[in-house]
């Protein structure tokens, strides 16, 4: 197996919005934001990034309750590429922890 595990901290841009999927599986996404200060080369650099969080599963819902505009969270998962409807691709975290902070 090859290792594909991320983990973030950010706070939440968007709150959720949820779909079931034609299998009848929740689908829960919402756009994450980080902001931090990152050693590279002995220096200090600014690092910023946005990245949809997905969330699947009926097991998963639970993780909803606490997520609102403006959440500090901590959230694990793997990443995949997903292509939209509208043909528009993007690196997205499959989440399966997330944890307030």
């Amino acid at each position: 197996m090859i290792t594909n595990r991320l983990e973030l901290a950010g706070h939440v841009l968007r709150a959720p919005k949820t779909a079931t999927g034609i299998n009848g599986v929740p689908h829960s996404y919402f756009l994450l934001e980080h902001r931090s200060q990152q050693r590279e080369a002995g220096l200090s650099r600014p690092v910023y990034c946005k990245i949809q969080v997905v969330l699947s599963g009926q097991e998963s819902q639970t993780l909803l309750r606490f997520l609102e505009p403006g959440s500090n969270i901590h959230v694990g998962g793997f990443l995949a590429w997903q292509q939209g409807r509208n043909g528009q691709s993007r690196l997205v975290l499959h989440a399966d922890t997330i944890e307030p902070i």
